[in-house]
């Protein structure tokens, strides 16, 4: 009795915390950032649409070239997070115009670092695609689609460190405009250049790298607007440039770390069986449509953490951190709450298989569980990355994929099916709760002024 006194008691207390002052300021963020989140995989799936009528093989071609892409800007994250921290930072300190100075750093990079991406990729395209183990036909179309999509990875790339430029100085409500217009176009030119002017999955690659374009374009437009205003030159800085790739080091570490997780949850699930990659791929889709919320929890975090610091204001900081975390906890609550709601319904929407339906069904009570510790992971994640503990993160990333490498090894040499590898991914958010709110307790994360040193 007591022990259910106590957690009404620190329930009540966390929604008493979403009751503070600068819940505005959260929700001004974080709600722009999540419909932008939202929108590109939404119209993912309307892009799905259109190749699956082209049949079986191009579809195939279309996941296996996306999952090639979307690693490859995955890694690159950096260039949004780093340069949201970066700028967001030098806001507070009142420097609007070494801000921008940042983000014009950032966008050189990244225009750089789409080049190297281009060069490499092209010649390696088949390479990488092969290393999937699809049919001959599956490996032509996505051979095709990677290759004319890797034409516009500097704009990708771009468009991330605009995005954090954006992010950085307070405004989310542009990227969101931004992504919806141009997933829109790029949606109706897939339409036109597939299923209109017959050009197959070349069509859908097409129509991606001209909205992309078209994207960057808008991106530069605005950045260039504000640099102009600020009077701050647009020509690269190579000192900045190689300082935010320097600075972007530990990020990437961090992300590889993320990715391998990802990767070896796959790999492991595709051993245990079709059924299994099955019941694994729907699970993380799912996990993956709750994650964008409390993702948008954390770009918030990322703002205004770097804004408070650069200003000296170690107090606001550690304010707007617990009313974060009270927000990510709650909305885990929440999450698990509805997620319990509709699991029994979530089989029959995939139109799966009796064997597919009861893993699915398993393996959703783990997704179900974690995710109050999952709501304050993502938020304090956001928090350090917009304090530039980067070199923390990349360190604790590290740790924490040993905690899940070991669990993984565990149910790879037992023998042990789908629902135990989800016990060792949620043995992974349990080791990243517990190292992220440890360093949080501290204070060596507090670094305050224009820039962390």
């Amino acid at each position: 009795m007591a022990d259910s006194r106590q957690v009404a008691g620190r329930l009540r207390e966390a929604v008493g915390g979403l009751r503070g002052p600068q819940n505005a300021e959260i929700l001004r963020l974080a709600l722009p950032a999540f419909g932008a989140l939202v929108a590109e995989p939404l119209f993912l799936l309307a892009d799905s649409a259109i190749v699956g009528r082209l049949g079986t093989v191009p579809l195939g071609g279309l996941g296996v070239a996306s999952q090639v892409l979307t690693t490859l800007v995955n890694i690159s994250i950096f260039l949004a997070y780093g340069t949201t921290a970066a700028v967001a930072r030098q806001l507070g300190a009142g420097h609007r115009d070494a801000a921008i100075r940042l983000g014009i750093d950032g966008l050189w990079l990244a225009a750089a670092i789409g080049l190297v991406v281009l060069a490499a990729g092209w010649p390696l395209s088949p390479l990488l695609v092969r290393a999937f183990g699809g049919t001959a036909g599956v490996s032509h179309e996505a051979i095709t689609y990677l290759r004319i999509s890797l034409l516009g990875a500097p704009g990708m790339l771009i468009v991330l460190a605009g995005t954090g430029v954006l992010r950085g100085l307070q405004d989310t409500r542009t990227p969101l405009v931004v992504a919806v217009a141009a997933n829109a176009v790029n949606v109706v030119l897939n339409a036109t250049f597939v299923l209109g002017l017959h050009w197959g999955i070349a069509g859908s690659a097409w129509g991606t790298v001209i909205a992309q374009a078209g994207t960057c374009i808008a991106y530069l437009l605005v950045v260039s607007r504000g640099a102009r205003r600020a009077g701050v030159s647009r020509r690269p800085d190579l000192a900045g440039v190689r300082s935010a790739a320097f600075a972007g080091a530990s990020l990437v570490l961090r992300t590889l770390a993320l990715q391998a997780v990802l990767v070896v949850m796959t790999a492991i699930a595709a051993r245990q069986g079709d059924a299994a990659l099955a019941a694994n791929q729907v699970a993380m889709r799912v996990w993956n449509l709750f994650v964008l919320a409390l993702d948008a929890i954390a770009i918030a975090g990322q703002a205004i953490t770097g804004r408070y610091l650069g200003a000296d204001d170690v107090a606001a900081a550690r304010a707007a951190t617990r009313r974060m975390i009270a927000w990510g906890a709650v909305y885990g609550v929440i999450f698990s709450v509805v997620l319990l709601a509709i699991r029994p319904a979530l089989p029959p929407v995939f139109g799966l298989a009796p064997d597919v339906r009861r893993l699915l069904l398993a393996v959703l009570v783990v997704v179900i569980v974690q995710q109050p510790a999952a709501g304050v992971v993502f938020v304090l994640d956001g928090v350090l990355i917009g304090a530039g503990d980067q070199d923390y993160l990349a360190v604790a990333g590290l740790v924490t994929l040993a905690v899940f490498l070991a669990g993984a090894w565990a149910v790879l040499t037992s023998g042990a099916g789908l629902v135990a590898l989800w016990l060792a991914y949620c043995a992974w958010m349990a080791a990243r709760f517990a190292t992220l709110t440890l360093r949080v307790r501290g204070t060596r994360w507090l670094v305050t002024g224009a820039v962390r040193r």
